[in-house]
């Protein structure tokens, strides 16, 4: 089924090179998208990242599983110098491999995981999350055991996650079950920057009432840090309450209502459920 013809764009804000996927997918279902990449990812080459993952590695293979936190740790472990100095073939993993969702279980697969290794939340799990995955992968835990979990880093490094993120949580519910979690950062994400070609982007998608798609905090945080003392800044006025956000998450809904959209909706974030609740739309 194609979509009636929106009357607003879609705003895609994730980083390359899944924006432009999730462009194509959309556009297929007959939605008009702009693209306004609100992260960026780059190997991380870090000193602190570099020695976590040797360390990290020096354990292998004696892990219960690999956790993905998601495609993009996929893509960057697998092509990371000392992944593939240690001889790791994806195609030759005997390793289980936990996913938090369909887009890093498509990059598993891509990247040649057997399927029969991989393990991820149900297909009609209300969120694609470390918590719902949780529920799939807590029997294979037993005490002692050690998960890797392949994540990205902060610019400038950093080994240990982020407080009240999900591989926090799932690294507590290891430590509960007498297991522990050990950290590869192997690639960083940083905000874009400001220049005058991604200045122009960002006109060309407020020039009109827009639907923005959110499906990352952290990108809600990086546009209210690039408009800030602009005049796009809605604590000056700004655009925003003639634009709706679309979050895939309750916690990003909750970043993007800072901005003062119009309204905040929110969806499951499959391909599905983003074009249902965009036909819902008056």
């Amino acid at each position: 089924m194609t979509a009636r013809h929106p009357p607003r764009p879609l705003v895609i804000t994730r980083p390359e090179p899944d924006n432009q996927l999730w462009a194509a997918q959309l556009q297929a279902l007959g939605h008009r998208t702009l693209s306004l990449p609100l992260m960026e990812i780059a190997p991380s080459t870090h000193p602190e990242a570099l020695a976590a993952l040797t360390q990290a590695l020096a354990h292998w293979p004696c892990y219960r599983a690999l956790m993905f936190v998601s495609a993009n740790a996929v893509r960057y472990f697998f092509q990371h110098p000392l992944v593939q100095a240690a001889g790791i073939v994806p195609e030759a993993l005997a390793l289980r491999c936990w996913s938090p969702g369909p887009g890093t279980s498509k990059a598993l697969l891509a990247a040649g995981v057997a399927p029969e290794l991989i393990d991820a939340p149900a297909a009609d799990a209300a969120q694609f999350e470390s918590e719902t995955l949780w529920q799939q992968v807590a029997q294979q835990v037993q005490q002692g055991d050690r998960v890797l979990i392949v994540r990205g880093a902060e610019p400038g490094g950093g080994a240990q996650p982020a407080q009240g993120t999900g591989r926090a949580w799932l690294a507590q519910q290891l430590a509960l079950h007498q297991a522990q979690a050990v950290f590869a950062p192997v690639y960083e994400r940083c905000p874009p920057l400001a220049t005058p070609a991604w200045l122009e982007q960002l006109q060309a998608c407020l020039a009109q009432p827009a639907l923005w798609l959110f499906s990352s905090s952290e990108c809600v945080q990086n546009l209210r840090l690039l408009i800030r003392n602009t005049p796009w800044d809605p604590a000056q006025g700004g655009p925003w309450q003639t634009h709706l956000a679309l979050a895939t998450h309750p916690r990003i809904a909750q970043q993007a209502r800072a901005l003062n959209f119009a309204q905040v909706l929110e969806s499951r974030p499959a391909l599905s459920d983003l074009h249902r609740c965009i036909q819902s739309l008056p």
